[in-house]
């Protein structure tokens, strides 16, 4: 008799934990998805070089967002985050979308907006303004797979240099222009 209870003990076990598999109550949702982190500054071009360069100001509040694409270019997801006090931004992404999954080489961070009045032009500086592509992961432990880019920045109106590599004839015209989006 004890035996069979035994039996049935393992049994059970055997069933509850291949049922727990099957639904995925076992899969470590943090395995499901990478990060994408930096910090969002302001530059101002009125103070000294060295200041311009190594003083920039965080800015709390800014959207920064991510955009991954499939193999046939089209929008699979799309996550977004405000800033905090010191200026960092951490979005997590999915990596499955519709069953299938994401490649982060795929996907590309860029500025969406800036809450400060003065300093709410985006510039290029790493990528910011026109998307920058993740390549590889700066962080890779256990389940985190974390890409750390940037730092990104606005700047002012005042230090916006203006677009002088079109003519107004030439705006009508996208010949020779990609986009990564």
């Amino acid at each position: 008799m004890g035996v069979n209870n035994y039996v049935m003990f393992i049994v059970a076990a055997s069933l509850f934990v291949l049922v727990g598999l099957t639904t995925g109550s076992y899969v470590n949702k943090d395995q499901e998805v990478f990060h994408v982190a930096g910090k969002v500054l302001c530059q101002d071009c009125t103070q000294g070089w060295n200041e311009w360069v190594n003083d920039g100001k965080p800015i709390k509040g800014s959207i920064v967002s991510v955009t991954c694409l499939d193999d046939r270019n089209r929008v699979v997801e799309f996550a977004s985050d405000l800033t905090d006090d010191a200026g960092d931004f951490d979005i997590t992404c999915d990596k499955y979308a519709n069953g299938k999954k994401i490649n982060p080489q795929n996907c590309f961070l860029r500025l969406v907006s800036s809450p400060d009045p003065v300093c709410n032009i985006a510039t290029n500086s790493a990528g910011g303004k026109t998307g920058v592509r993740l390549t590889r992961p700066n962080v890779v432990y256990r389940d985190l797979v974390k890409y750390v880019l940037g730092p990104f920045y606005y700047t002012t109106p005042m230090c916006d240099e203006p677009d002088t590599t079109s003519t107004p004839d030439d705006s009508d015209s996208d010949d020779g222009k990609q986009s990564n989006y």
